[in-house]
């Protein structure tokens, strides 16, 4: 039970990778609200982990205030926010992404951090703890060809990790991010383009370990890096890629 007595707020927690994070710090002992666009996803997934489903739009600011306010409410405080929301664009040359897709990238993947952070960090600053875990991705650190924008905005988000720990450290926050492989979530069919079996032997070909990875991937390492147990790790981009940013 490593987060006995632990809150967390996990965005994106409807599906995918931020449903295996849901799952996995309930079974530690956290409460849990699993926020999400897709309420109907959330309530799915609270049901399971009984916990707290919350409709949010991470890129609102109002929407944003409300699930806070709401976490306040429910949880009582917010030991750990996982900002796990996440979107891209279609494969495509970097000039034929539209300037739409480009805003909706940015806004889902950049400004929920700096939205969720100027919301959540001053709660934890003012108790004194906290910890803030960011969804990145392989393609921040390793970049492939028709996905730019989306690379860019994962790029972001690990610079914006690091300049987040450095001033949130003497605050006794910490802040980390994780970076997957793409991985068996509602994502994958956008990041292959078609998903088809040639698709998927071309990708895993990339990954040294030759396999995708799974929420229980990401949940387990979520959990060490929000657990008491990381206590001195902060500002870090800890690869879950089998080996692919080698």
């Amino acid at each position: 039970m490593r987060l006995a007595g632990k809150t967390a707020v996990i965005t994106g927690a409807g599906s995918g990778f931020g449903a295996g994070i849901a799952r996995r710090f309930a079974e530690e002992g956290a409460r849990v609200m699993v926020a999400d666009i897709n309420l109907a996803g959330a309530e799915a997934v609270a049901a399971e982990v009984e916990g707290v489903a919350q409709k949010v739009d991470v890129a609102n600011d109002a929407s944003v205030a409300e699930m806070v306010a709401a976490a306040r409410a429910t949880l009582g405080r917010i030991d750990i926010l996982v900002n796990n929301a996440g979107v891209t664009h279609l494969p495509a040359a970097m000039e034929d992404v539209t300037e739409a897709e480009f805003d909706r990238v940015l806004a889902v993947n950049a400004k929920s951090v700096y939205l969720t952070a100027r919301h959540i960090v001053p709660h934890m600053k003012n108790r004194g703890t906290g910890a803030i875990l960011n969804i990145a991705s392989t393609a921040g650190v390793s970049p492939r060809p028709r996905l730019n924008w989306y690379n860019a905005s994962k790029g972001w988000m690990i610079t914006a990790t690091k300049a987040m720990a450095v001033e949130l450290a003497p605050f006794g926050v910490r802040v980390n991010a994780l970076n997957p492989v793409a991985g068996e979530t509602p994502l994958l069919p956008s990041f292959l383009g078609e998903d088809t079996p040639e698709m998927r032997a071309k990708f895993l070909s990339t990954i040294p370990m030759g396999r995708f990875s799974t929420p229980q991937d990401l949940a387990n390492a979520a959990l060490f890096l929000c657990s008491d147990e990381a206590s001195l790790i902060t500002g870090v981009g800890l690869e879950v890629d089998g080996g692919r940013c080698i």
